[in-house]
């Protein structure tokens, strides 16, 4: 009797109307797309992008991107440009293409330490004024690390402090080192990272700082930020000394949210809170100006990686790949820019195919297949 009762139970439970609960459940999921974006006539058309595939494992994670865009027929088309970080500077015909195309998408480029040579990636950034540099550092479902609800952006001024160049030998023996902060820079950096909390609901900004060694620079950039912040009366603003910041970061990392600092501190900071997030491999970034956009892996540590790693071809495109769903953003495309991010997640959270740095062994070829694979 008890065995007759079971099939139907069943069948009296399939054909009694659902709870209010599984009715809303099932038109959540019935209810998927979004309604919210309606392009301009012409909005589709295919953009050229310009593609600085770089050094180590540049041509890796960029060739990387390249077959996932392909398989998502996504409306873009690549100019491909050879840049190394050994060139005396960046040619003229990669800065046209950039300028004429507005967008850009880079591999790491090698930085020689020492000797006269000096860093392709800050001259493009000069070049164009991207003068604001954006890292976003998350969890990412499915990898684990040491914090959780981690979802800190980091904004940085890209064109001048400790990285405007201005070097010197007084005498033999004795180096000059110019820090240059203006209030120009410091106010139009200050109103990029509260323009970009007010457009993307974040509730606080962080500028972080050294303006008790640093009076007059620091001191300069503090007193910018807090003029625009009274400007956005529902962002919350609040200030941190750099080497507190640091030890705030790898204690509790989840009281941050987004932080505006000077060039040299952003970089550390940027790099710190990418390792708290599961890795530099993972995490998207960009350069952007008031015309022009670069985007490439958001934290410079380990965006070369070894020769070992090109070798055995098992870089990580994972930071790349989300990189170019910013990109896609950025162009108007953001259901290719959701399709491609939703791959992405799909796959670190699934955990079958990992690179090295999150654990796994497989190849980015293996990675990219199974992004692929992903695709709704």
């Amino acid at each position: 009797m008890a065995r007759r009762a079971v099939p139907i139970l069943k069948r009296f439970l399939e054909n009694s109307p659902p709870s209010p609960s599984r009715q809303s459940s099932n038109l959540l999921k019935l209810w998927s797309r979004s309604v919210t974006y309606m392009p301009r006539p012409g909005d589709g058309a295919p953009r050229a992008v310009t593609l600085i595939p770089g050094d180590g494992i540049g041509p890796l994670v960029t060739g990387a991107v390249e077959q996932v865009m392909e398989a998502m027929h996504a409306p873009v088309y690549f100019e491909k440009y050879e840049v190394h970080g050994d060139m005396k500077k960046v040619p003229e015909e990669v800065i046209e293409s950039v300028r004429k195309n507005k967008v850009c998408l880079k591999g790491g480029l090698v930085t020689p330490v020492g000797g006269g040579v000096s860093s392709l990636n800050v001259q493009l950034r000069k070049e164009l004024d991207l003068y604001a540099s954006l890292v976003n550092c998350f969890n990412l479902p499915g990898l684990p690390t040491r914090h959780e609800n981690v979802d800190i952006v980091v904004i940085r001024e890209n064109t001048e402090g400790e990285y405007s160049g201005l070097e010197h030998e007084v005498v033999p023996g004795v180096v000059e080192s110019l820090k240059v902060i203006t209030k120009f820079c410091s106010e139009r950096i200050a109103k990029y990272a509260f323009e970009y909390s007010y457009l993307n609901n974040r509730k606080k900004v962080t500028a972080v700082h050294k303006a008790n060694i640093m009076k007059l620079a620091d001191g300069l950039f503090l007193e910018s930020c807090r003029e625009v912040a009274t400007k956005y009366p529902g962002i919350k603003y609040n200030e941190i000394i750099v080497d507190n910041c640091c030890m705030q970061l790898v204690s509790k990392p989840e009281q941050f949210d987004v932080m505006v600092t000077p060039n040299l501190y952003g970089n550390l900071v940027a790099n710190t809170a990418a390792g708290i997030a599961g890795g530099t491999g993972v995490m998207p970034g960009g350069n952007v100006g008031a015309d022009h956009a670069v985007f490439e892996q958001g934290a410079s540590a380990g965006n070369v990686g070894s020769e070992k790693i090109v070798e055995q071809k098992k870089a990580n495109p994972v930071a790349l790949l989300l990189s170019s769903a910013m990109m896609l953003r950025h162009l108007q495309f953001p259901s290719f820019a959701d399709r491609l991010e939703t791959a992405v997640k799909r796959v670190i959270l699934e955990g079958n195919c990992r690179t090295k740095d999150l654990g796994g062994q497989s190849t980015t070829q293996e990675v990219v297949d199974a992004v692929i694979a992903a695709l709704d």
